[in-house]
C-alpha cells in the first residue's frame, strides 16, 4: 500500500497531478490541484484502489482529507471517484457536520449526491462523525423512532427539532416522540 508519496510537481490538472518520485512520473487524483505548483516539491498522503483494469492513486494534501475519504469508501456503493468527487464539492468539515447532523437536504442538494447514496451515507457514517449524534445517541434514538413507525424523513425531522440542550438517549427520544411527525 502505497500511504505517501513525495517529489516534484511534473504536471497539473483539475483532477490530478503527475509528480516524479525516484525517477517515476506518478499520477495521483486529488480533490483540488490547489497548492500543488509546477517544478515545487510536494508531499501527498495517498490512497492506492486496486481496480479490474489496474490500479489508481488519490493525492491529499490534508492526511485529515484521506482519513475523511476512506470513511466515505467505507460506505456500500461509493467508490473512489464518487467519494473525490464528494470532498471536490464541499469542505470536510461541512460534509463532517451534514453527515453528523444527518442532513440529507444538504447532500442532495449542495454536493450532489443521489437521494439513496446521501441516506446510505448518513446511515453509515453519522455515528463516526466529530461533533454529531449528541453523545452518540441520535443514531439509536433515529432507529427507535424508525421501528415505532416513523418513515425515514419524520424521524429525521423530529430529531432536527429536538433542542441541542437535550442530552441522553432518553432524554432526546423522549423530546423527539413529543414532536409531530
Amino acid at each position: 500500500m502505497i500511504r505517501q508519496i513525495r517529489g516534484k510537481v511534473l504536471s497539473v490538472g483539475l483532477t490530478n497531478v503527475v509528480m516524479e518520485v525516484a525517477g517515476f512520473g506518478v499520477e495521483a487524483y486529488v480533490p483540488s490541484p490547489k497548492g500543488l505548483q509546477v517544478g515545487k516539491e510536494a508531499t501527498l498522503v495517498t490512497h492506492l484502489a486496486l481496480k479490474q483494469d489496474g490500479l489508481e492513486l488519490y493525492g491529499f494534501l490534508d492526511p485529515l482529507d484521506r482519513d475523511f475519504f476512506e470513511k466515505l469508501l467505507s460506505v456500500s456503493g461509493v467508490g473512489p471517484k464518487t467519494a473525490l468527487s464528494v470532498l471536490r464539492r464541499a469542505a470536510r468539515a461541512a460534509l463532517a457536520g451534514a453527515i453528523a447532523k444527518r442532513d440529507l437536504a444538504y447532500l442532495t442538494k449542495v454536493v450532489g449526491l443521489g437521494k439513496k447514496t446521501a441516506e446510505k451515507m448518513l446511515v453509515e457514517l453519522s455515528e463516526k462523525m466529530e461533533g454529531g449524534a449528541r453523545d452518540g445517541a441520535d443514531g439509536e434514538v433515529f432507529d427507535t423512532l424508525v421501528a415505532l413507525g416513523y418513515t425515514e424523513r419524520e424521524a429525521r425531522r423530529a430529531l432536527q427539532a429536538v433542542p441541542d440542550s437535550v442530552a441522553g438517549k432518553e432524554a432526546r427520544l423522549k423530546a423527539a416522540l413529543s414532536m409531530q411527525p
